[in-house]
């Protein structure tokens, strides 16, 4: 009997020990909601608050304070800190009937019969998996926005100085190729177009296969960052453009050029959704849109290397060599050579840089992200001469990370069936980080900006082509203008060993002359004959025969074959060693010259309207810089009604492009600053695929009324720029957000 009653009392007193250590427990966790709150509500910020709610429970002991200011358990509990005795125990105190246990309360289930929040009806803790995404969603918003706050204080703790500048021309390097890039197209066209031998149906693809790279490169690589990393995705992308323009540079037909230039746009079109983003994420919110707007500068410096290269190099023919009549490299060449330059060294700059410590958060990388962040303390600490400052920060939060069902490979796969898996998995996660894009509460501000975006770039890059082909159409009707006409002309007897240029022979006969080492330039004959003529070495450009009769000719080191002659017959003739490829030179090309220089002029004048954005982005406003700078835009674009000589559109050029680049610069940084970090670069780079899309059609629609009218050009450039200025205003303001 007495064994069973101390059987009893043991387990009794067993029973009411675990009850006390439960209780503990659960006051340990109503103190540490205590505190949080307490520090939540504090009127003085720190670091303390964004501490991970993380850390381990054995730190330290916890209390409930009672009113009464003593130390109490819920069931008259009392606590005494670790340097103190053990926890009191009723089973030494006395029996207490408040201290009664029911069955089941040993599993946590409360007397009500009510679980707990977070607990199921057994009183278990419910995992991250069971509980509603919905909760999920709204406890890392919070999460998020806890951070953003956090990282802002960081970042104003490590300033702004030597590390932002390194970063900032690394990346400037990288814009600048995206300009270049945007160039290179337009000087070389006729060029390659001319060299190739590419007929008047293929030509102009050069430019919109270019700008269809660039289109899906922007969507791509922007989607990529936000998945593998911001430096990672510049890095391949600056790689895959540099290699291909080289590339280009080298082959002869013009179907693998196109192949090429389309790869390297692709590779460059990552640059700007990118670059934009990576570095504002280096920026705290009073130096963002300042800094942002002098990164945009090295876009335009992009445009007057560009410029000035290729009017240094392409017309000089003379920088060229040649292997046999198969292979000739040309000057336009060494220029795509010369133009790949700022691409390698933005490459190997980016090599020493790090990644975006933002983006290492957002993928819970704590300690990475910690690093980077002490990396730019220190490095402006030892710029400004204080060293010995310590960088504060120990803990960092970190947004809460969804769960989501991921397909794994088989590891008996083979290679290639498990790099197609990871590329196919890499897609779909874009393609689902894109949809967010389309979620409230961004989905209004994505459309707003594509729509910004593509009317922006339709108007701009629609009018860039316009400009200088309206400036050639001028020069065209003057260059026609001063031809010469010969009718009825006899020559016999006689050696042409000079230049004919822009000139027509109408009726003329040419008897036992001989054309040797000359140059056809813009010469047409006629209905001429040419009777026991000798031609050798003769190079033609935009020359044709038509109609005309060859009897007992002979053709040595020429060009001239059946494109030349148009309608003509040949009688008892014969051609040797023909030369292949079609001809181009521009030995004192006046023309060249000046559309180069035209380019130049125009993207100069945009270096006052850099600096005023700069200057202004955080005083006046994003909104008020974008939609102002696209309606002047837009109205500037009627005084093209005036436009009837070179000098007259040349200013025009000037204009239009000095007004329309704070609407650029003040679009990239309301971009970057709208997207929260998770979807930063999938958001930029949609909006910028748009803005490609819309350069394509642009180039396509206003290419083609060159010549025809000035009505339809100028109505439509103004509507769409003062349409989008309007939306743009619409945008929310972003001047004092900070990046989500």
């Amino acid at each position: 009997m007495d064994e069973s009653y101390n059987n009893r009392t043991s387990l009794v007193k067993g029973a009411k020990d675990i009850a006390k250590e439960a209780k503990r427990h659960a006051a340990k966790k109503v103190s540490k909601v205590v505190n949080r709150a307490a520090d939540e509500y504090s009127s003085q910020r720190n670091y303390s608050q964004f501490h991970n709610e993380d850390d381990d429970d054995d730190d330290g002991r916890y209390a409930y304070t009672q009113p009464d200011g003593n130390d109490h358990f819920p069931g008259g509990l009392t606590a005494k800190d670790e340097d103190g005795e053990d926890y009191a125990s009723d089973a030494t105190e006395g029996h207490d009937d408040e201290d009664e246990i029911y069955e089941g309360e040993y599993q946590g289930v409360p007397a009500d019969g009510k679980p707990r929040d977070g607990h199921d009806s057994l009183g278990q803790l419910v995992s991250d998996s069971m509980r509603d995404r919905k909760d999920l969603e709204q406890e890392r918003q919070a999460d998020e926005e806890e951070l953003a706050q956090q990282y802002e204080l960081i970042m104003q703790e490590c300033g702004h100085g030597r590390f932002q500048w390194q970063l900032f021309f690394v990346l400037g390097m990288a814009l600048m190729s995206d300009g270049v890039e945007v160039f290179v197209v337009g000087f070389v066209l006729p060029s390659a177009e001319l060299d190739m031998c590419v007929p008047n149906s293929g030509a102009g693809w050069l430019g919109s296969i270019v700008y269809l790279g660039m289109m899906i490169g922007a969507f791509f690589w922007g989607g990529l960052s936000d998945k593998v990393g911001r430096k990672q995705c510049l890095l391949i992308a600056m790689s895959v453009n540099g290699f291909f323009s080289f590339l280009s540079s080298f082959v002869q037909g013009y179907g693998m050029f196109l192949f090429c230039r389309m790869l390297s746009g692709f590779g460059i079109g990552g640059a700007v959704p990118i670059v934009f983003p990576y570095f504002a994420e280096f920026l705290a919110r009073e130096k963002r849109g300042e800094h942002l707007s002098w990164l945009c500068m090295f876009w335009m410096i992009g445009g007057i290397y560009a410029s000035a290269m290729a009017w240094l190099i392409i017309p000089h023919y003379g920088w060229s060599f040649s292997m046999g009549s198969a292979y000739q490299f040309h000057s336009w060449r060494v220029f795509v050579v010369v133009c790949a330059l700022p691409c390698v060294c933005a490459v190997v700059a980016l090599t020493f840089i790090p990644e975006s410590p933002r983006f290492f958060l957002e993928m819970g990388k704590h300690d990475e992200a910690w690093m980077v962040l002490k990396q730019i303390h220190d490095t402006n600490m030892r710029a400004r001469g204080e060293p010995e400052k310590v960088f504060t920060v120990n803990r960092i939060k970190l947004p809460k990370h969804l769960d989501e069902l991921v397909e794994m490979q088989s590891d008996s796969a083979n290679p290639v069936a498990k790099v197609l898996f990871r590329i196919r998995t890499e897609l779909r996660g874009i393609w689902l980080t894109f949809m967010k894009c389309f979620n409230y509460p961004v989905r209004d501000n994505t459309i707003k900006l594509a729509i910004v975006w593509f009317t922006l770039s339709f108007g701009y890059y629609g009018l860039s082509v316009w400009f200088p082909d309206v400036i050639h159409h001028l020069q065209s009707d003057e260059y026609a203008s001063r031809v010469k006409t010969h009718n009825n002309e006899r020559i016999e007897d006689f050696t042409f060993n000079f230049t004919l240029e822009n000139q027509i022979h109408t009726n003329g006969v040419f008897v036992n002359d001989r054309f040797i080492s000359m140059k056809l330039k813009s010469v047409t004959f006629v209905d001429s004959t040419f009777q026991n003529c000798y031609f050798d070495d003769v190079s033609t450009v935009g020359s044709l025969f038509k109609n005309c009769s060859f009897v007992e000719a002979f053709f040595y080191n020429t060009d001239i074959d059946d494109t030349k002659l148009v309608g003509s017959r040949v009688i008892n003739s014969s051609f040797h060693h023909n030369k292949t490829g079609c001809q181009m030179t521009f030995d004192d090309d006046y023309s060249a010259y000046w559309v180069y220089f035209v380019n130049f002029l125009g993207t100069l004048a945009v270096l006052p309207g850099n600096i005023v954005s700069a200057l202004l982005m955080d005083k006046i406003g994003r909104l008020s810089m974008l939609g102002g700078s696209m309606v002047l835009s837009g109205i500037s674009c009627f005084f093209l009604w005036f436009g009837t000589s070179e000098s007259m559109m040349i200013f025009m050029l000037c204009l239009y492009n000095g007004l329309s680049i704070s609407a650029w610069n003040s679009l990239d940084v309301v971009t970057a600053e709208l997207y929260p970090t998770d979807r930063r670069g999938t958001g930029f780079g949609f909006c910028n695929a748009m803005c490609k899309l819309a350069a394509v059609l642009g180039n396509l629609i206003f290419g083609s009324l060159v010549g025809i009218t000035k009505a339809i050009p100028i109505l439509l450039a103004s509507t769409v720029l003062v349409g989008g200025g309007l939306v743009g205003l619409r945008l929310p303001d972003t001047r004092g957000n900070v990046l989500m």
